[in-house]
């Protein structure tokens, strides 16, 4: 099936791991490009990553992101086509979610809906997890809606959790997850835009 070059903006919080697997995987594809990454954390990993593979970087402050509009216009400038949130901890503003209307996905470290809403992300994710001597973990890819973690399944992935396994341990596992099949679950979505 072919379609037009598809434009990426990706935003991370943090190291940018998912952001990078996201980039390498679309490297050599034709009909899709991640033209920028975008963080809330000016010390932020991803940023490095951004200047390693050749990604412009914005970074914003809450101001810019929540109460005026420069976000989304700096997306509308690019014309880009489709936002991944990849580690991001801010609440999408409705402005951005009326302007990319089923056109946001998020990863979550976790099944949902167990695990899910504001605070929990990363490793608190998984020490609840564990704390709760869950048999297993995972992550969910969703739609954003104005809601933390809320917006329609699309997929999940499981990974086995033993009674020895530290939140540690479960974040290397659902890590393996989400690059294995984070990219792969943007890249059908966007066949279908």
């Amino acid at each position: 099936m072919s379609f037009s070059k598809k434009r990426i903006a990706i935003f991370a919080s943090g190291s940018g791991s998912n952001a990078e697997t996201i980039t390498r995987y679309f490297e050599k594809n034709d009909n899709v490009i991640v033209s920028l990454f975008l963080t809330n954390n000016a010390e932020a990993g991803v940023i490095k990553r951004g200047k390693r593979l050749g990604v412009p970087t914005v970074v914003f402050s809450k101001k810019n992101f929540s109460e005026r509009d420069d976000v989304v216009k700096i997306l509308e400038n690019l014309h880009i086509d489709f936002v991944v949130l990849a580690g991001f901890l801010w609440l999408i503003p409705e402005s951005l979610i009326k302007a990319y209307p089923n056109k946001i996905i998020n990863i979550h470290p976790a099944l949902l809906p167990k695990y899910g809403g504001k605070g929990m992300w990363g490793h608190f994710v998984h020490e609840a997890v564990v704390e709760n001597k869950e048999k297993e973990s995972g992550i969910t890819i969703h739609f954003v809606n104005e809601h933390y973690d809320e917006g329609e399944v699309i997929f999940q992935a499981s990974c086995e959790v033993t009674s020895s396994d530290t939140p540690e341990d479960v974040a290397r596992k659902v890590q393996v997850l989400e690059h294995e099949h984070f990219p792969r679950i943007v890249e059908e979505i966007l066949q279908k835009l």
